[in-house]
C-alpha cells in the first residue's frame, strides 16, 4: 500500500512522503468492466464499486466524471469517506471534456464542467492529485489547424484553476469516451503532439499515457511514450490482444486507424500487445514515479487482479532500489 503519512483536513485527504524513501509508482484501479453500470444505467452505485475493490491489491481508485450521482459537497465527501475508509486513495479522475464541438457555446460549457471537475478532482484527490482532458469529438468538417486552436484555447481557459487548486491536467492518447459518437479527434500520434506542444505548460499539464489506446490508434506505444516520457503525469495500464486468425489488416479502417472491434480483446495486463518491459524500462529511466491506473476485468475480477500483481512485479524489476 502507499507508504507516507495520510493527513485529513475537512473533506480533504493528503499524503505526504518520507523524502528520504525512494519511490516508486503507486497502482489504482478503474472499473471499465463496470462503467455502464455505474455511469450509465446506474444498476450499479460506486459505492458498490469501493466496497468491490476492497479484494483488489490496490493504492488508490481512479474515480470517473459519471460515476457522481451528484456533485453537492455532502455527497462528494461521502464518496471521499468511502474511498478513504476502504483504504484507497484518489489519484486520478477520468474526465471527457468536447473541447472541438463547433459549436462555441458548448465549447463554453465544456470549459465550465472541466473546471468543475478540477474542483471535484481536488476535494477528493487533494493536490497533485491528475484530472484527464480530452481534445473532443472527431467531428466531420472540423479542420486539424481549427481543432488544435480551439482545444488548446479551451485548456488555456482551464489551466488557471488547475494551478489555484494545485491539480494536475492529463491529456491522454485517447479512442474514444464510451458516450461519444465520434472518436477522439488527436486520436492519432501526429495530432496529439503537436496539440500537446501547444500547451507548454509542464507543472499543472502533461501527458495520461495509454499504450492500449495508441495500439488502437495504428500506432506504435513504445515509440509515442518516447516521445513524451518527460511530460508523462499518469499512466493506463491495461492490455489488448487479437481474436485467433485477426490481423491487423483485418481491423483497419479506410482512414487507416484502428477502431474498436470485438476482434480486439481485453485480457489480463501482460499478456497482450503492448511491451511492457519496453514501457516500463523508460518509465523508470525518466524518473516516473506517479500513479499507474489498471483499466481491466472486463472478463471478471479476477483478470483485473492479476493485472495488478503483474503490475507489481513489473515495479519490482523496474524500480528494485524502492523494494
Amino acid at each position: 500500500m502507499v507508504t507516507g503519512i495520510i493527513l485529513k483536513a475537512g473533506s480533504q485527504v493528503r499524503i505526504l512522503f518520507d523524502s528520504s524513501i525512494i519511490m516508486r509508482p503507486n497502482i489504482s484501479a478503474f472499473p471499465k468492466c463496470y462503467v455502464d453500470r455505474i455511469a450509465g444505467s446506474r444498476t450499479m452505485s460506486v459505492f458498490e464499486w469501493i466496497q468491490m475493490a476492497r479484494s483488489l491489491d490496490a493504492d488508490g481508485l481512479e474515480m470517473y466524471e459519471g460515476f457522481f450521482e451528484s456533485l453537492s459537497g455532502a455527497y462528494l465527501d461521502s464518496v471521499g469517506e468511502a474511498i478513504e475508509k476502504a483504504g484507497f486513495a484518489m489519484p486520478m479522475l477520468c474526465c471527457s471534456p468536447d473541447f472541438t464541438n463547433p459549436d462555441p457555446e458548448a465549447r463554453r460549457k465544456a470549459v465550465e464542467h472541466e473546471v468543475k471537475m478540477i474542483e471535484v478532482c481536488r476535494r477528493l484527490g487533494g493536490t497533485r492529485s491528475v484530472c484527464r482532458v480530452l481534445s473532443g469529438q472527431r467531428y466531420p468538417g472540423v479542420a486539424r489547424d481549427q481543432g488544435i486552436e480551439w482545444v488548446a484555447a479551451c485548456i488555456e481557459r482551464v489551466l488557471p484553476v488547475a494551478r489555484e487548486y494545485d491539480v494536475v491536467l492529463g491529456l491522454e492518447n485517447h479512442y474514444k469516451d464510451g458516450f461519444w459518437r465520434y472518436p477522439e479527434f488527436a486520436q492519432k500520434k501526429d495530432v496529439f503532439l503537436e496539440l500537446l506542444a501547444a500547451v507548454p505548460d509542464r507543472r499543472h499539464f502533461g501527458v495520461q499515457y495509454d499504450p492500449s489506446n495508441a495500439i488502437v490508434a495504428g500506432d506504435d506505444p513504445v515509440e509515442l511514450l518516447r516521445e513524451v516520457a518527460d511530460r508523462v503525469v499518469s499512466m493506463h495500464a491495461s492490455d489488448r490482444y487479437l481474436a485467433e486468425g485477426v490481423t491487423f489488416d483485418d481491423l483497419r479502417q479506410a482512414d487507416g486507424t484502428l477502431g474498436y472491434s470485438p476482434n480486439l480483446k481485453h485480457g489480463v495486463t501482460g499478456k497482450g500487445l503492448n511491451d511492457y518491459d519496453a514501457i516500463f524500462g523508460i518509465l523508470s529511466g525518466h524518473g516516473y514515479t506517479g500513479w499507474i491506473s489498471i483499466e481491466d476485468g472486463m472478463n471478471g475480477m479476477e483478470e483485473m487482479a492479476e493485472s495488478i500483481e503483474y503490475l507489481r512485479r513489473m515495479c519490482d524489476k523496474y524500480y528494485p532500489e524502492a523494494a
